[in-house]
Order: structure tokens, then C-alpha cells, then sequence
């Protein structure tokens, strides 16, 4: 059955509806915040998109009942119902506008994304109830509304301010930087050269037994220790940074507050780094890409060190385990490349 037939002379606003919702959607996920550098309350901010976001799940309510059950609404009701949703869907994103930059760039990120999935929920019950018959509610109807009401809900859980905005996105590094360790610890427990035990002769043109690239040599588990110790020391910078941030991060200035936003930028890169050092120590182990990703691991380390020291976020305290980082990543980092390079 034909999206037409099955919602009646309604399908013309509704699709029309959809069409609109869809670009306001793209131009959100694309858009450029307000450059305001004015008073703004953060408070008033919530308040007033909480209520539109409380709008819009009103509203999708109503039109899901609307189309759960017949008479299928007439095309004067489907406008009605669409200026409704299109009403609120207009008031969400125009508050979403209202946040300036200078509340931060980690902050709209989260309410951006939370803001799209919305828009994204509602376009896709409009479209199930566009293409399903009317005889009873469908489970997908059912399951699409459902998805809106839960997207909705969530504002409720979103960082409320740069600062919490920040936190949430390194606490989600740290299990990433955790997960990539703890895999190399259990591979080395698990893994053994099958032939170490086996004293075997053969000639320089046989071919040995078994394949020896399955399994770390003596040499490579000696190099593996210096690259845990740099995962490690990954590891520990995010939860200092996370623990200076809680202690001294401050959102009462555009500075400090674009400071958070570089300093989670530079950190982001931490768990990918740490994830390609740790896939190259798998056997057969290639020594020049171990040492090329140890060295940009160190690099980048040394980097997010030297950022923290020169922001709001480091005092007294901080300084003193940033220096030891600092060193230790050194120490990681030479001890890596000598091992490499001996006997090469």
C-alpha cells in the first residue's frame, strides 16, 4: 500500500512536515552556534529548552494517538496535527540557537547531538506512519514513539555546563585507554612459544616447525614493557586530568571555559593512540611501526602535559605528578627505542 493511501488526504501535510523536519535536522547537525559574547543566563537556557523539548514530546504523543486507531484524521486535522509538531520542533531548535559559543564548544556538542536525535526520532514515526495501513497501532508506531519520548527524556541526564560536558567525554577515554592494556596483559599471560621446551635440529633449508609469527620472541616481550608502560601512563594522565578538572575547572570565564574545550580536543586523541600502539605488539611484531607509535604515544602525552600546566586547571598539586608523568614517559620512551634498536 502506498504511503498516500495509507494515512489518506492527511499524507500532504505530513509529508510536507517530514520534509521540513528533516532540513531543520541538517541544518542543526551542521549549523554554527551563536557568537554572543553578551550576559547570557545558563539557568533561563535549561529552563526554556527543557519546556520545548517537553513541547515536542506532547505533541508527538497527540499524533501518534491521532493515527493508533480509525478514523484516519482529515487533511484539515493533518494540518492542524503538523503545525502542531512543526510549532514545537521550530521552538526546540530556536533555543538550541540561543547557546552561545562561549558556554562552550564540548557543552552544545552534547546538547547539539541530543537535539538532532530528537528531530531524527520524529521524522522517523512520521515516516512509519506515512508507509504503515491504518488497522490497529503498529509495534513499530509503538517503538518509534517510544524512541521520541526516550530521546526527549534524556535532556534530563545532559551536562549542564562545559565543565560537566568536558568530564563526561574524558571519563569515556579512560575505559577505551583500560580495555586496550588489559588485552595485551591477558595476551601475554595467554601466550607461549609452543617450541620453547623442544630442542630441535634441522638444517638452514628445512622449514621450522610450526609458525613461529604466532607467538612473541624473548626480544619482543622485552620491548612490550616500556609500550605498557607508556599505555599505563596514558591511562594515569586522563584520570589526573579528570581529578584537576572536578578540583579547579572553571566555566565563569569564556577563557578558562575555551581552556576545557582544548584540553579535552588534545585528549580525545589519547585513546586512539594507545589503540594503534597496542594492535602493532601483536606477533609477528614489525620493530620500526612499534617504535613509530611509541613515539607519537610520548609526543602526544607530553603534549596534553604541557597544555595542562599552561591552564586554569593545574595549581600546586597538580604540578608535582605532571612532572612525573612527564618523566616517566621519557624513561618508556628510551627504553623502547634501545631495546629496538639492539642487536638491529
Amino acid at each position: 500500500m502506498s504511503a498516500d493511501n495509507s494515512v489518506g488526504n492527511a499524507s500532504v501535510p505530513l509529508r510536507s512536515l517530514l520534509n521540513s523536519i528533516q532540513c531543520i535536522r541538517d541544518r542543526i547537525r551542521d549549523g554554527e552556534s551563536n557568537k554572543s559574547d553578551g550576559t547570557f543566563n545558563l539557568s533561563n537556557f535549561w529552563d526554556t529548552l527543557n519546556q520545548a523539548v517537553k513541547t515536542v514530546s506532547q505533541e508527538v504523543t497527540i499524533l501518534s494517538l491521532a493515527f493508533s486507531r480509525p478514523p484516519l484524521p482529515s487533511q484539515e486535522d493533518g494540518e492542524k496535527l503538523a503545525g502542531s509538531i512543526m510549532k514545537s520542533v521550530l521552538s526546540l531548535s530556536t533555543v538550541f540557537y540561543w547557546l552561545p559559543e562561549s558556554q562552550g564548544v564540548s557543552l552544545r556538542r552534547h546538547i547539539r547531538d541530543a537535539t538532532v536525535e530528537v528531530l531524527e526520532g520524529v521524522a522517523q514515526l512520521l515516516e512509519v506512519i506515512l508507509s504503515s495501513p491504518l488497522q490497529s497501532l503498529s509495534q513499530e508506531q509503538l517503538t518509534s514513539t517510544g524512541s521520541v519520548w526516550s530521546t526527549c527524556d534524556h535532556f534530563a541526564q545532559l551536562p549542564r555546563d562545559n565543565k560537566a560536558a568536558v568530564l563526561v567525554v574524558l571519563s569515556s577515554q579512560i575505559g577505551v585507554v583500560k580495555d586496550a592494556t588489559d588485552e595485551i596483559e591477558q595476551a601475554l599471560s595467554e601466550a607461549h612459544d609452543p617450541f620453547s621446551n623442544m630442542l630441535i635440529d634441522h638444517n638452514d633449508e628445512e622449514e621450522p616447525l610450526g609458525n613461529q609469527d604466532t607467538y612473541w620472541s624473548e626480544k619482543d616481550r622485552l620491548v612490550i614493557s616500556p609500550c605498557q608502560g607508556l599505555m599505563k601512563a596514558s591511562a594515569a594522565c586522563l584520570r589526573k586530568l579528570i581529578s584537576a578538572i572536578k578540583a579547579n575547572g572553571d566555566v565563569t570565564t569564556a577563557q578558562n571555559v575555551a581552556q576545557l574545550d582544548k584540553l579535552v580536543e588534545i585528549s580525545k586523541d589519547i585513546s586512539p593512540s594507545v589503540d594503534d600502539l597496542a594492535l602493532c605488539l601483536y606477533p609477528p611484531m614489525d620493530y620500526s611501526g612499534v617504535e613509530n607509535n611509541v613515539s607519537e604515544v610520548a609526543a602526544l602525552l607530553k603534549k596534553v602535559l604541557e597544555m595542562i600546566r599552561s591552564t586554569h586547571v593545574c595549581g600546586e598539586a597538580e604540578l608535582s605528578w605532571v612532572l612525573f608523568l612527564d618523566g616517566a614517559i621519557c624513561h618508556n620512551l628510551q627504553k623502547a627505542k634501545d631495546l629496538i634498536q639492539q642487536d638491529s
